[in-house]
């Protein structure tokens, strides 16, 4: 793991977030990523589709990194390990086919055996805990008197923490992510519901 040297207020991000869809229904659902200059203006936009309780989340982000004309990348954010249900990303299989750290973000801390429990009933069970115990402790970093959790890979907790005060402005959730969610609800349902 290499530290930055310095971080930038216009530190470029690439973060990836999920549409709404049916739970327990086949198909694809949409997956969003944007990226953006810290937390203050959005330079690019992405999109592709991934398998619901599928297996290509992981791949199609990294597909999507790696052909972005954006080239100057830093960092991976995304909005949980799992996009379309239960389609996970191992963040530290990302770390190293893309280079980029990675930071994960959740309003609250995951309830992890209940999850497990889930994932031991899907195909390809074992891939999919692999990508959980990757994912690594979970950290708090206060914002504007609350709480939200992360986990991190590629970069130290300090680090994490001062990336994500720094892409945190309008909400509890970075602006990156929080973009991402609205792009991808508005896509899908005609317009922009929920949270990130």
């Amino acid at each position: 793991m290499q530290a930055f040297r310095r971080i930038k207020d216009e530190i470029r991000i690439i973060a990836f977030d999920d549409g709404p869809f049916e739970f327990g229904k086949k198909g694809k659902c949409i997956l969003v990523g944007v990226i953006f200059r810290g937390g203050s203006f959005m330079d690019g936009l992405l999109k592709t589709d991934i398998e619901i309780d599928g297996s290509d989340a992981q791949e199609k982000i990294i597909k999507s990194v790696k052909g972005t004309r954006h080239k100057d990348i830093r960092l991976i954010m995304l909005d949980g390990i799992t996009f379309g249900g239960f389609n996970t990303v191992d963040i530290k299989e990302l770390y190293k086919q893309t280079g980029l750290p990675v930071i994960v973000v959740n309003r609250k801390k995951p309830d992890f055996e209940r999850f497990k429990a889930a994932l031991k009933k899907l195909p390809h069970a074992g891939q999919r805990l692999q990508a959980v115990e990757s994912a690594g402790p979970v950290f708090w970093v206060k914002l504007n008197g609350k709480r939200v959790c992360f986990q991190c890979t590629g970069l130290n907790i300090k680090e994490a923490e001062k990336i994500i005060k720094l892409a945190t402005i309008h909400s509890l959730i970075p602006e990156p992510l929080r973009v991402a969610h609205l792009i991808a609800t508005g896509i899908v349902l005609g317009e922009s519901v929920g949270r990130a």
